[in-house]
């Protein structure tokens, strides 16, 4: 198939990307390749992706209409991967104007154009921050989420009820993804994982926030791939049992379906500090901090929809998934 992937410079956009590049897909990657974090990082995953074929790069913005509309008139896409967006549930406290920029306007555009070039089907990321302060445990796709605690995740939902309406007005198939707490190679400067490492290494401190009593669900980011590919391949339909009168937030009347993508085993992050501590080698030193504002306590995935649908869950262990990261990390630092 002919494949959009936008934010294809991004951590979970580069290896998706190589997924469908080496199972013989066309992929045609889109990103602004701003310097929300470092851009050597973006351009060396570029530079590896560029060594296949069938990739071809543009650089652009989905907030500019005209350019976006120009891929689409130029390419004939079956489906579209959206991933490109501005991330952090932090920096959204602090740059609000930047989400509303990426996830809502580049989002709007993003639809309008599958909506006028007859895209087969689009699946995008949503996010676990949608749960905001839903505390029943499991987080399920069928539980309502109406209370985000950030603007970030106000994006991330309202992106979900804008997918619904498209899918509704214009029979768009459409799916989400609800990704919870992504690791592992070329992963984030501005996640966990890659702040601790790096300051364990440096030997220098770490802030951990509501004093260590945090849960996450972290997902390796080679299960984060397989279930966007398997949900892509599957394409969304109406929900025959869908009813008015007690509507289920996860399906519809329209082809509109929404997924969590977690390994579903939350874990104390101090737990996950001190698997960090033993492939480094190093004790970390610790600042211990309140919680953050727009930040939540724990999280965790109910994934049986995602496997019913499609035979897959996420089950790729934090003691192999940190390893594999930090081997990375040496790597491409030279440590």
């Amino acid at each position: 198939m002919k494949i959009l992937v936008s934010g294809a410079a991004g951590f979970i956009g580069f290896h998706l990307s190589i997924y469908l590049l080496k199972r013989g897909d066309d992929v045609v990657g889109l990103d602004n390749l701003n310097d929300y974090y470092d851009v050597k990082l973006k351009t060396d995953r570029l530079d590896i992706l560029r060594n296949h074929q069938n990739f071809t790069f543009i650089k652009a913005d989905l907030s500019d209409r005209s350019a976006l509309n120009q891929v689409f008139s130029d390419h004939h896409f079956d489906r579209v991967i959206n991933l490109a967006a501005q991330a952090g549930v932090r920096y959204s406290i602090e740059n609000p104007h930047a989400y509303i920029d990426a996830n809502i306007v580049g989002f709007m555009n993003i639809l309008e154009a599958c909506r006028h070039n007859k895209v087969e089907h689009l699946v995008y990321a949503s996010s676990s921050s949608v749960y905001g302060s839903n505390t029943q445990m499991p987080f399920s796709v069928h539980h309502n989420v109406d209370h985000p605690v950030s603007l970030y995740a106000a994006t991330k939902k309202a992106n979900e009820l804008m997918a619904h309406t498209y899918s509704h007005l214009y029979g768009l198939p459409v799916t989400g993804l609800r990704f919870f707490t992504v690791y592992g190679p070329w992963g984030r400067p501005d996640m966990a994982l890659f702040m601790f490492t790096k300051a364990i290494i440096e030997e220098q401190p770490i802030k951990v926030f509501n004093n260590g009593k945090m849960q996450r669900d972290f997902t390796y980011i080679d299960d984060i791939v397989e279930g966007v590919v398997r949900v892509c391949d599957r394409v969304a339909t109406p929900n025959p049992d869908w009813s008015g009168d007690t509507p289920d937030p996860a399906t519809s009347h329209a082809p509109y379906r929404l997924y969590n993508i977690g390994n579903h085993k939350p874990v104390e992050l101090l737990r996950f500090i001190e698997i960090i501590e033993k492939k480094v080698g190093k004790k970390a030193v610790m600042e211990m901090l309140p919680m953050q504002l727009g930040d939540v306590p724990a999280t965790c995935a109910d994934v049986d929809d995602l496997m019913r649908d499609t035979g897959f869950a996420p089950n790729t262990s934090l003691e192999i998934g940190v390893s594999r990261f930090i081997d990375w990390y040496r790597g491409y630092y030279n440590i």
